[in-house]
Formats: C-alpha cells, structure tokens, sequence
C-alpha cells in the first residue's frame, strides 16, 4: 500500500460509512410512497448496475472478458450473497422488532472475523478482536435502545419473547443475513486482490439484481406501479449508498481485511442517527449514544490493531 492510498483509506470509509447512513431514510420515504421493502431492494441494487454498466462496458470490456471461470463464478457468488443478505434481513423485519433484526445482522463482523484466518489466511491481533467486540456490543446497545425503555431502571422485552414463535423465525432471518454478508465480504477480499474495481461490482451488483428480481417475483411483488418520487427516493438510494458507499466499502477490500472493513461498516447506525436529528428532526436516545461511543472505540481499536 502506498502512502497515498494510507493517506485516503480513513477518508474513503468515513465517506462510505455516511453514504451507507442514508440508506434508512431514503428506505424511509420509499417506503411512504408505497414501496414494499424488497421491491425497494431489489430496484436500488438494479439502478445502480445500469447506473455502472456504461462505464463497465465501455472502459473495462477486456478485462471483464479476462475473468476467469473462477473469478467469475466468485463474482456470481458474491452476489448471491448480497442478495441473500438483503432479502433474508428485509424478510426478518415481518417477523420479528427492528431491535432485534438488528441485533441478529449485526453480529456479520463476528463471522468475518472468525471465517477470515480459516478461509483468507489473515491474521486477526488480540487489539482487532477486542475493538471487534466493542463495536458489535454497541451495535446491540443501539439495536436495543428501540425496545427498552428507561422505568426506575432499564427495562428491556424478555428474552423468552425473542425467542419464540414467529420472532424466532425473523431473528433467524436476520441472523442468515449476518451470515451472507459474511460471504459477500470475504468473496470480496478474496477477488479484489486481483480485480480492479468497476468490474467487480459490475458483476457482483448485476448478479445481486438479477437474483433479487427473481425473488421479488417469485413472492408476487412488482416493481410498477409507484409513483416518480417513490423511484426518485430508490434512484438515490442507488446512487449514494449503493454506489459510492457499498463500492467504497469494496475499493477498501484491496487494501483492508475483511474484518477490519466489516467492523467499519457498524459505524452506520451512528451516521443514521445523525442525519434523522438534522434530517427528520428525531432525537437519539442516551442508549443510542452510549452504544454510539461503543461502536467509535472498537472501530478505532481495530483500526489500530490492523495497521
């Protein structure tokens, strides 16, 4: 790594992190037009390969060509996984709280980290797991601080309630979710030591699309029908947090483990919280925060232990 890319890395995920924060409010005001939650996947995820394709198609046509039948098949892959990690976490949220979804998907980090030294040969420091674990303890903190409510004392819903039933089947869900971005992180690591970026994301996006499509369908969903500021809000959606942040996220692959990325990538409830106090006028709670300060120790701690 030269000192130049040393010295834009920091820059780069910061930009990322707060790309990816808008993604729940542009979600948001889909949402108010109508949308379903996988129809808004599915079409962010495909204005943002058709958003690429010219560039991909025009400028980097003979190094797609040069895939090889493994790098492509890893590519294919890896959106897959993206797919599955949108449709299962968007599905857990007809099952089971936000809080909890959240918690579930959040602990994605965890199984980089545990998957990385077996599958990529990267050593993960005792300074890495610690910060790690900060982060995904804040993660939870702020997964939590929708559900639990202060009365003489932090209360918080049993753990008997998450635990069964139809909320069992939704923290499943969003656990699978941690588990595919899982894949889609590591399969990035992997290839993007060997493949610049537009092509990566090119495939992986277009792989990613198609997949969500498919599933969108197959559910009885379609993507017509909604109105211009519904696709507008989607358009943007594609366009901030799907190309300059999760590309962003990808471009620091090259250079980062994945692990190290994967704990960066849980600043984004903080970046979340910031824009819907300035944006949607809505105060974070004092858990928020305090899971807020969490997340800021362990991504520097990590940082730290990856350098």
């Amino acid at each position: 790594m030269d000192s130049r890319t040393r010295l834009l890395l920091p820059i780069a995920l910061i930009v990322a992190t707060l790309a990816v924060s808008t993604s729940s409010i542009f979600i948001r005001f889909a949402q108010a037009g109508g949308a379903p939650s996988l129809v808004i996947a599915a079409l962010r995820v495909t204005f943002a390969t058709l958003m690429i394709a010219p560039v991909a198609l025009t400028r980097h046509m003979d190094e797609i060509k040069r895939f090889t039948r493994t790098e492509f098949l890893l590519g294919v892959a890896s959106g897959i996984f993206l797919a599955a990690h949108f449709a299962t976490w968007i599905t857990s949220l007809e099952y089971t709280s936000v809080a909890s979804s959240v918690v579930f998907v959040g602990t994605g980090p965890l199984w980089v980290a545990l998957l990385s030294p077996m599958l990529l040969k990267e050593h993960i420091s005792r300074t890495t797991i610690i910060g790690l674990g900060l982060a995904v303890i804040g993660g939870i903190i702020i997964g939590l601080a929708d559900a639990c409510t202060w009365n003489h004392g932090l209360v918080c819903p049993a753990l008997n309630d998450i635990l069964k039933g139809r909320a069992m089947w939704g923290n499943f869900l969003a656990l699978a979710g941690a588990w595919a971005v899982t894949g889609y992180l590591i399969i990035g690591r992997k290839l993007r030591a060997e493949t610049s970026l537009v092509p990566y994301i090119f495939l992986v996006y277009g792989m990613c699309a198609i997949a969500l499509i498919l599933f969108l369908f197959a559910t009885g969903n379609t993507p017509f029908g909604y109105d211009a500021k519904t696709y507008g809000w989607i358009f943007l959606l594609a366009a901030i947090p799907q190309l300059i942040g999760h590309s962003t996220y990808n471009w620091a692959l090259k250079y980062l483990t994945a692990a190290m990325v994967a704990v960066t990538v849980l600043g984004e409830p903080i970046g979340s919280a910031t824009l819907a106090y300035f944006l949607l006028n809505e105060t974070p709670s004092l858990m928020t925060i305090f899971g807020g300060v969490f997340i800021l120790i362990g991504i520097f701690l990590s940082s730290k232990g990856s350098s």
